[in-house]
């Protein structure tokens, strides 16, 4: 685990780092989509919650092929078990994953009439939905101005003591009560970027990073 900042960033300096990342990455796009590419708020969720300990390539193998079969909480509750296990093989956990697929499912077509709420608060209520997905959801499918949580906005946001949370989620809720309201709509591709390309989980190369004046990360390499 990548040791924490030394200190959280004050207000003057969250700013700062936003107001550099926001001219060095890329924001949002007219193209982005949903998780995975998925065209709906449904199949997002569930590809959410099929990307959980899975590689992207594994994650859309699993969504094509359970898609090829069902694409409506209804037609994914008449497959077999063995249907669904098999399509969603690939992701791995899938005895775990079929089940909550299937009580996600039911639970959106007992209290939802099968369409999935819009809200984090209701996404939250959802099996198998934790608050990176919710966050996911409502960012890329419904387009609200959220900063979605996952493993590289989390060590992002510790090493450089923007927000200091044990897990995705703690991160997450720090980070919404601390970025400016203005970074909060890109904010998430600014640092999911930054995370693949500067701030990486092996070999940072702080060399070339445009906050590492005001990073808290005690292992920060500093250019001489």
């Amino acid at each position: 685990m990548t040791p924490a900042a030394e200190r959280p960033l004050d207000p003057e300096e969250i700013e700062t780092l936003f107001s550099r990342l926001s001219k060095a990455m890329p924001g949002r796009t007219k193209n982005a989509k949903g998780p995975k590419g998925q065209p709906d708020a449904f199949r997002s969720c569930i590809s959410c919650m099929l990307s959980a300990q899975s590689l992207d390539r594994n994650t859309a193998a699993a969504s094509k092929a359970l898609f090829a079969k069902a694409r409506t909480p209804r037609s994914i509750l008449k497959l077999p078990e063995e249907d669904l296990i098999d399509a969603i093989r690939p992701a791995g956990l899938y005895n775990m994953k079929a089940r909550n697929i299937r009580r996600f499912c039911e639970v959106l077509l007992e209290e939802h009439d099968g369409v999935v709420p819009d809200t984090r608060e209701g996404l939250l209520k959802l099996p198998g939905i934790g608050r990176k997905c919710a966050d996911i959801v409502m960012s890329f499918t419904f387009g609200a101005d959220v900063i979605a949580v996952d493993t590289h906005v989390h060590r992002v946001c510790n090493r450089t003591g923007l927000a200091l949370g044990k897990t995705e989620a703690q991160t997450a809720a720090q980070l919404e009560a601390r970025a400016p309201g203005w970074a909060m709509r890109d904010g998430h591709f600014w640092l999911i970027q930054f995370g693949k390309r500067i701030c990486t989980s092996r070999a940072p190369r702080c060399a070339d990073c445009v906050i590492v004046d005001i990073c808290q990360w005690p292992g920060k390499a500093v250019p001489r």
